[in-house]
């Protein structure tokens, strides 16, 4: 029940913030190079420790609030009909070159497969079907340059081989989106994720 009501709470306070705020150009521009198809292939050419990974990421609910709902669905490019990972990214200005991504889980994934193809698929839903990765929001900060920032540390949980806490750091220029995605346990030992650094994907469409 306690879940329950600081979902309720969290959707509150989200549509508070999002109400009547207009869009800057800096929060235009922050969408427009998060979203299309990616690529860290070159990269994966040049170090093996690397995978070669499909990154898509579209854009969904356009009509909805003054934030911007985002499909994102990562798979090896090998098997792009096969991906490891699905989100929804729920991504608000907060002020002052000041950004923020909240991550949702999907049920059924599965179902979703291909989305970022035919977004028609989420006519039928809105954000009370998808469920709230609590603490795991990445913060953006732009300095006019680029678009880069974090999770809190410690407050993403996470139990994906041993882990206690993932973290995330990404950047974002134009034409290219580093991820550097890692878990850790209750010692703070990375247990997961790439370890030389983030992976970086190119814009290919």
């Amino acid at each position: 029940m306690l879940k329950k009501l600081l979902i309720i709470e969290h959707f509150f306070l989200l549509s508070i913030f999002s109400f009547g705020q207009e869009q800057s150009e800096d929060f235009t521009q922050l969408i427009d190079w998060m979203t299309g198809e990616f690529s860290s292939t070159e990269q994966a050419q040049h170090d093996s420790s690397y995978n070669d990974i499909s990154l898509k990421v579209t854009r969904i609910w356009p009509d909805k609030g003054n934030g911007a709902w985002l499909y994102v669905e990562q798979a090896v490019s090998t098997t792009p009909d096969r991906p490891y990972r699905q989100r929804i990214y729920f991504v608000r200005e907060l002020g002052d070159g000041q950004f923020s991504s909240d991550i949702y889980n999907l049920d059924e994934e599965e179902q979703f497969i291909g989305a970022w193809e035919n977004t028609s698929v989420f006519d039928n839903m809105t954000q009370f079907d998808l469920k709230y990765k609590e603490g795991c929001a990445v913060f953006l900060e732009y300095d006019g340059f680029q678009y880069s920032g974090s999770t809190n540390k410690g407050t993403c949980k996470s139990t994906l081989k041993g882990a206690s806490y993932a973290t995330s750091e990404v950047t974002i220029v134009p034409g290219k989106l580093e991820s550097w995605d890692r878990g850790y346990d209750e010692a703070h030992n990375q247990v997961w994720g790439a370890e030389k650094g983030a992976y970086m994907f190119k814009k290919v469409k």
